[in-house]
């Protein structure tokens, strides 16, 4: 026995479950495929799946589908772009703004 008044078998081990008791899981659908968190399909790139496709800063009806409502560029891991691709995307995106092609950001109406 030692000081506590447990053997030393018997003595509760820290570290490994969470304060509620409760065992955490690794998270998501993706628990047999190890590693990360599967949050179903991994996006991919619409550049890169299809190659007739451009980013082009004149061209705004494609670049609104990565910006906010409130006028912000759309991060990668929501979008699904490769990194040089969100790098173009991002770039062309503020070169639409600068001509007010695409909006700096959105005004409040109260």
């Amino acid at each position: 026995m030692d000081g506590n008044g447990f053997k030393k078998d018997d003595r509760p081990r820290g570290g490994g479950g969470s304060r509620d008791g409760r065992e955490r899981g690794g998270g998501g659908m993706g628990d047999d495929r190890g590693g990360g968190r599967g949050f179903g399909r991994r996006k991919v790139c619409r550049y890169c799946a299809d190659k007739s496709l451009k980013v082009d800063y004149k061209n705004a009806a494609e670049l609104k589908y990565f910006i906010t409502e409130r006028g912000k560029i759309v991060p990668r891991r929501i979008s699904g772009n490769c990194a040089r691709h969100q790098r173009q995307v991002a770039t062309a995106i503020k070169r639409s703004r600068n001509i007010a092609l695409l909006p700096y950001t959105v005004m409040q109406h109260q």
